[in-house]
C-alpha cells in the first residue's frame, strides 16, 4: 500500500484521524516549549537600556490615556523600505521595560519607534498644541491642554513599585526619589548628579516651554525624546543566536 493510499485510509477514520491530529500538536507544542524552561531569558541583553525615569513614565501614561497608540506603531520591521524610513528595525530589548508594549500595526501617523531627538522640544510642543502648523497634512488632533494641566507626581512613586512588581528593576533609591527625579528632569537648572547616576543617557530639559511649573507636556515630550535613543546602534552587534 502506497503512502498515499495509507494516508487516505487516516482521513476516512475519525477517530484515528484525531489521535494523530493529537500525536502531532503534541510533539510540535514540546518542541516549541520546552526550550522555554531552559532559558533564563528569551530576550537579548543589549547594553544601554533602563527603566523609565519617572517623568518619562508619566509621559508613557499619557500618551497610553490620549491613545496615542491608535494611530502611531513603535514597532520598525525588517524591511528595507521601513528601515530606510525610520531607521535601525525594533529590537525586543527595546520593549522590556514597557507594560504594556505599544508595538500597533495602525499608521494613521508615523512610527515613533526611533522620534526621539529627531525634533526639538519646541517642535513637539508646538506640535501637540496645533499638529497643522508644523506639518500640514497632519490629521492630529490637538493636545493643547497638556501645556495648561499640572503633573500629578505624588503617585509616581506607586507607579514604580507596581512596574517592580511586574520586573522592571526599580530599586528601593528610584522609588525613594521618584516625584524629586520627575521635577529635576524638566529643570535644566537642578542638581541632576543623582537623577543621572540612576537612569544613565537621561535628556534633562525644560521640555514643555513652562518654567512656572510641571506639566504633562514636559512629560509627554520627554517620554518621545527618549523613544529609540538608548541603543548605540553604531556600536550594536546581534548575539550568534538572535540572527
Amino acid at each position: 500500500m502506497s503512502i498515499l493510499k495509507k494516508h487516505s485510509k487516516l482521513e476516512k477514520n475519525a477517530t484515528l484521524l484525531l489521535v494523530a491530529s493529537l500525536i502531532v500538536v503534541t510533539i510540535g507544542g514540546i518542541v516549541e516549549i520546552a526550550p522555554l524552561f531552559y532559558l533564563q531569558n528569551t530576550v537579548e541583553k543589549v547594553d544601554g537600556m533602563r527603566p523609565y525615569t519617572p517623568l518619562e513614565l508619566a509621559g508613557r501614561n499619557i500618551y497610553v490615556r490620549e491613545g496615542c497608540y491608535a494611530c502611531h506603531s513603535q514597532m520598525i520591521r525588517p524591511f528595507r523600505d521601513e528601515v530606510e524610513r525610520y531607521g535601525h528595525y525594533s529590537l525586543a530589548a527595546e520593549s522590556m521595560y514597557d507594560h504594556s508594549f505599544q508595538w500597533g500595526s495602525k499608521r494613521t501617523g508615523p512610527d515613533l519607534a526611533r522620534v526621539g531627538q529627531r525634533y526639538s522640544n519646541e517642535w513637539h510642543v508646538q506640535h501637540l498644541i496645533e499638529p497643522r502648523s508644523v506639518v500640514p497634512e497632519s490629521v492630529m488632533p490637538s493636545y493643547a491642554f497638556l501645556k495648561d494641566t499640572p503633573l500629578d507626581t505624588e503617585g509616581l512613586a506607586a507607579h514604580l513599585v507596581a512596574n517592580r512588581r511586574v520586573g522592571v528593576p526599580y530599586t528601593d533609591e528610584m522609588i525613594a526619589h521618584a516625584e524629586a527625579d520627575a521635577k529635576a528632569q524638566a529643570n535644566p537648572d537642578a542638581d541632576t548628579r543623582g537623577l543621572e547616576a540612576r537612569y544613565p543617557k537621561v535628556k534633562v530639559a525644560n521640555f514643555g516651554g513652562d518654567k512656572r511649573q510641571l506639566t504633562e507636556m514636559d512629560a509627554l515630550v520627554a517620554y518621545l525624546q527618549m523613544l529609540g535613543t538608548l541603543v548605540d546602534f553604531s556600536t550594536y552587534k546581534e548575539a550568534d543566536g538572535y540572527r
